[in-house]
């Protein structure tokens, strides 16, 4: 077992490592190839993020500043018939129910 795959985990020998996996399978048990899969997917998607925002800080300058932003469109009116309307005649009150 290399020395530096678990460099993060100081003083973790053998036995602990084989008392964690068994720990790991009594609690996740069949579920274990299904959260191995997310996992695997969860790094590549954050490996493709890093490389998506190395590009970015990779780019020179003059590249991105040389697109020019889109024109300011004035305001539009709103037309009279796009407006709701509403009736100045308030509605009848209804007569209670006799009881």
């Amino acid at each position: 077992m290399p020395v530096s795959m678990f460099a993060f985990l100081p003083g973790i020998g053998p036995q602990e490592l084989l008392l964690l996996a068994l720990l790991g399978v009594l609690l996740f048990g069949r579920r274990l190839p299904e959260l191995g899969r997310s996992l695997g997917k969860t790094v590549v998607e954050v490996k493709k993020g890093l490389r998506g925002i190395e590009d970015e800080v990779s780019e020179p300058s003059s590249s991105r500043q040389s697109a020019e932003p889109e024109p300011i469109k004035a305001p539009q009116r709103v037309t009279a018939s796009a407006t709701p309307k509403f009736d100045d005649v308030p509605a009848s009150p209804s007569v209670p129910p006799k009881v």
